[in-house]
Formats: structure tokens, C-alpha cells, sequence
């Protein structure tokens, strides 16, 4: 292959960059409106922010969550072209069960939300790893372009997660949920009409085939897992309990994965290690995400509640803000992309470890202005947006630092036998940081105008929003410094140098 080609990106790289674009139209567009959806007095389910807040959490949760599932099955028996395929089709059927939530209205769409959550939990499960995982493979091993292929691959996401608020978030909830829906199935009908044209790695091998034909035992997991997840949603409802299972599961299930994945002794000396790196990351990535999804819950009910949004004399809706976070990565990752590479080149980037922590201290940062803005607010006082916008550009900022880095990182890291287990692994922390974001989301002091109603978070009291957004500050804070500190320790046990025989079997 010449220096030419391999200079550019193959084909396959966009393709997935367009049906990725199109899934997360569908995701961010629901998530858009959800939270206002289920907080809404007047056309949506008429709930108080806390529980909004713990729902919101326990769905992005276990969204993350069920990646290990699909992984797992797509390994084994699959592949990831069959995976993305059921995936699509049941996260497409989720948003049209949450247009037929949003139809009904408080009197009886919550046990018809209960229905879509799960579809679209699910079919995130088999969706959401292995369309990334197959971006790697389109390259050779160590392929320097791997990167730049994740950042392009993320601007795909982001383009989706731009247009979705400003389509869906533009109507009645359940016509958003029903255009989310229409999203997906665009994607769907685009990647199994391209993936046999697109599909192939450079060295002209077709990549995401199925290993084998699914079994009883496999199938009873799938038929078994969306019960467990539909029972775990419905719980508190059935039972009129406060405890929090989703809680437990998730945060088990961060525990347990390790415990599971180290048991195999198949695993050489350098795996382990590299293994290691990527669990270590994935604990700090928990404390980035669970401050940075406060864009899709506290930080709506915020624009929603406490942000001027008149806009030469026209009031923009609540949920338009979310469309800052993708639009300024869609600026700015061509320009991270030269930084990084101008670095390079002078052999000054730094490492994955360094640049999510750089990530982490941005996140803080972020914080740090929506913090000063809202300090000493009075009763019924709002902000500008453009203190609001600020946040999200300085987040944005650190995303680029920290997601695409992860991925690629995970890519490269991951013994290729594990490579979707171990991406659903790496999602395993943004379950856990999500479910994590709806718990800090609930402790946002009541009422309207956020400032009445005292909570407390580990003995740290919060009696308005300057003090909330303090603790964002501290956690992610103090999290960057430990994990800048580790960064060296960790780097060594990556082995950069050490590159896996590329197994004869498409996976």
C-alpha cells in the first residue's frame, strides 16, 4: 500500500462516521427534552426534579451498562455488523414507544416510558461498542492515523448531537421523540444498504462478520437481560420502595468487571498491564462525566429555570443549549487535531493519561465560571446565557482532551480477542458516571429559582447554586491533579512499543 494512501482515511471510516451521526441524532435528541419532558406540570409526567434527576441518571446509566452484553455477544457469536443492526432496530422501536409516552401524558405514559427506556437501553447494548470497536479495525496495528480516525469518528457524533436539540427540542415532546426516532432509522437503513461495500480493512479483509450462530443459552441472556432492566426500572414504582437497585447494579458491575476480566489466565504479563491502564482511566473518566452530564439534567433544569434565553426579543428553548456542546467540538476537533499533531512532530504531546487529566481540570474549570455567575443570586434572578454557553465551550474543550483519546486508547490497548469486551468495559464507566450524574443532579437545591431546600453531598452542605457548582469544582479538580500525578506510572505500563499479531479470524 502506498505512503499516499495511507496518509488519507478508507472509506469505511465515513461511513460509520454517518450512521453513528445518525444514532446519536436519535440519543441526544430524547435526551434533549426527557428531563423537561418529565418534569413538565402541563403536557409531560408531572415529576419533581429529584426523581426526574434519579430516573434521568438510572437511564443514561444503564444505556452504558448494556454495552458489556453486546460486546460480549458480538465477540462470540455476532460479529458487529448483526450487532448494530439489532441495535438500531430496537432503539428505533424505544423512541416511537416514547412518542406513544408522551401522547398519553401523565395519566398513562409512565409505564409506556418504562417500555421505551428498556428497548433503547438495550439496543444501545448491542449498538453503541461495536460501531466504535470496527473504527479501529479499519487500520493496521499502531496505525499513527488511528487518533485523528477517532477524533473524525467523534465529529460524527456531534454533528448528530448538534442538529438533534434543535429539531426535537423545537416541538411538542412526543413529536421530538418521534423525529428522534425517524433519525435512527435513517442510520439503520444507510448501514445495511453500505456495509458490504464499505466495511473492509486496508489490507482488504471484510471486518465485523459473524463468529457463529447464536445458541438457546445466548438468546435466554438477551430475553433474560431486557426483563431484569424493564423489572429494575419499574421497581421503585411496583414496590413503593426508595432503595435504589439500578445503583447497585451499575456500581457492582464496575466492581465485579475487573474481578472477571483478571481471572483469565490466558492473559500474558504485558495484557495485564495495559488492562490495568485502561481500568485506572476508566475510575478517573467517572468523575469527568458525572460533573460534564449535568448538561443533560441540572444544567437544563438551569437553563430551563434561571437563564435569560430572550434572544432579540425571541425566548430560546431550554434544550437549545445542548446543541453548544456539539457545535463547539465540531469547531474546535479539527484544530485539536493540528495541535496534537504539531506536538508530535516536535515530540511534545502528551500522553492519554496526561490529556484526559488536562480533560478533567477543563471540566473544573467550566465550573468555575457558571460559579461565579451565580453567586449571590437572588430570588427570581436569572443569568445571561453566554455564561452558560461559556461552560459548555470549556467542557467542550475537555472532551476532546478526554472521549476520543479514550476510545482510541481503548482500541489500542485492548488485546484484540477482548477488543469489544474490553470497549464495553470502557462504556461500563460512563454507566457508572451516569448513573453517578443523576444522584449529584437531585442534590440541586429546590424550587423554581433554585434556591430553596438544603442538601447535603458526603457532609458537604448546598443551600443554592453557587455552593453546587462548588462541588463540581472540588471533585473534578481534585481528580485531574491525582490522575497527573499517576500519569508517568501509567504510561509505562501501556508498552506504546508492543504491537499483537492481527488474529486470521474477522472478528
Amino acid at each position: 500500500m502506498s505512503e499516499q494512501v495511507k496518509k488519507g482515511h478508507p472509506k469505511g471510516l465515513y461511513f460509520l462516521f454517518f450512521t453513528e451521526m445518525w444514532e446519536r441524532f436519535s440519543y441526544y435528541g430524547m435526551r434533549a427534552i426527557f428531563i423537561l419532558f418529565m418534569t413538565d406540570q402541563a403536557i409531560g409526567l408531572s415529576m419533581n426534579d429529584a426523581d426526574a434527576s434519579q430516573i434521568y441518571g438510572s437511564y443514561t446509566g444503564l444505556v452504558y451498562l448494556t454495552p458489556l452484553l453486546g460486546g460480549y455477544l458480538c465477540d462470540k457469536y455476532l460479529g458487529n455488523r448483526r450487532s448494530i443492526v439489532i441495535g438500531g432496530l430496537l432503539m428505533a422501536l424505544g423512541q416511537f414507544l416514547m412518542f406513544l409516552s408522551a401522547s398519553a401524558g401523565a395519566d398513562g405514559g409512565v409505564t409506556i416510558m418504562w417500555m421505551g427506556l428498556t428497548a433503547i437501553i438495550i439496543g444501545n447494548g448491542f449498538f453503541k461498542p461495536n460501531i466504535s470497536t470496527m473504527v479501529g479495525q479499519l487500520y493496521p496495528a499502531n496505525d499513527r492515523r488511528i487518533d485523528s480516525a477517532f477524533t473524525i469518528f467523534y465529529m460524527g457524533i456531534n454533528l448528530g448531537a448538534f442538529f438533534s436539540p434543535l429539531v426535537c427540542g423545537s416541538m411538542d415532546f412526543k413529536w421530538g421523540f418521534l423525529a428522534a426516532g425517524i433519525g435512527m432509522l435513517i442510520g439503520l437503513v444507510a448501514f445495511i444498504v453500505g456495509q458490504k461495500k464499505y466495511l473492509i480493512s486496508e489490507d482488504g479483509k471484510h471486518i465485523g462478520l459473524p463468529v457463529k450462530r447464536l445458541d438457546a443459552k445466548s438468546i435466554g441472556m438477551i430475553v433474560g437481560s431486557i426483563a431484569i432492566i424493564f423489572f429494575m426500572l419499574n421497581f421503585k414504582q411496583m414496590f413503593k420502595s426508595d432503595t435504589d437497585i439500578i445503583s447497585y447494579f451499575i456500581y457492582g458491575a464496575m466492581v465485579a468487571m475487573p474481578v472477571l476480566i483478571f481471572s483469565d489466565k490466558s492473559l500474558s504479563k504485558i495484557e495485564t498491564q495495559r488492562i490495568t491502564v485502561i481500568f485506572i482511566l476508566a475510575f478517573f473518566v467517572i468523575f469527568f462525566w458525572g460533573a460534564f452530564e449535568q448538561a443533560g439534567a441540572s444544567l437544563t433544569l438551569f437553563a430551563d429555570r434561571q437563564t435569560d434565553r430572550n434572544l432579540f426579543g425571541w425566548e430560546m428553548p431550554a434544550s437549545y443549549f445542548q446543541s453548544v456542546n456539539p457545535l463547539a467540538v465540531i469547531a474546535l476537533a479539527p484544530i485539536m487535531t493540528i495541535v496534537w499533531g504539531f506536538l508530535y512532530a516536535r515530540k511534545l504531546e502528551p500522553s492519554s493519561p496526561k490529556k484526559m487529566a488536562i480533560g478533567l481540570g477543563l471540566v473544573a474549570m467550566g465550573y468555575v465560571v457558571i460559579a461565579i455567575a451565580v453567586k449571590g443570586l437572588g430570588l427570581g434572578e436569572k443569568v445571561s446565557m453566554w455564561w452558560l454557553i461559556g461552560l459548555y465551550i470549556i467542557h467542550s474543550i475537555g472532551e476532546l482532551c478526554l472521549s476520543p483519546i479514550g476510545l482510541s486508547m481503548v482500541s489500542k490497548l485492548a488485546p484484540l480477542r477482548l477488543s469489544s469486551l474490553m470497549m464495553g468495559t470502557w462504556f461500563l464507566a460512563n454507566a457508572a458516571a451516569n448513573k453517578f450524574a443523576g444522584t449529584l443532579s437531585a442534590l440541586i437545591p429546590g424550587g423554581e429559582d433554585g434556591t430553596g431546600g438544603a442538601t447535603s453531598f458526603l457532609g458537604f452542605q448546598i443551600t443554592n447554586l453557587y455552593e453546587f457548582f462548588v462541588l463540581f469544582i472540588i471533585m473534578s479538580g481534585v481528580a485531574a491533579a491525582i490522575l497527573f500525578v499517576l500519569s508517568s506510572w501509567l504510561e509505562k505500563r501501556m508498552h506504546n512499543d508492543h504491537v499483537e499479531a492481527q488474529p486470521e479470524l474477522d472478528r
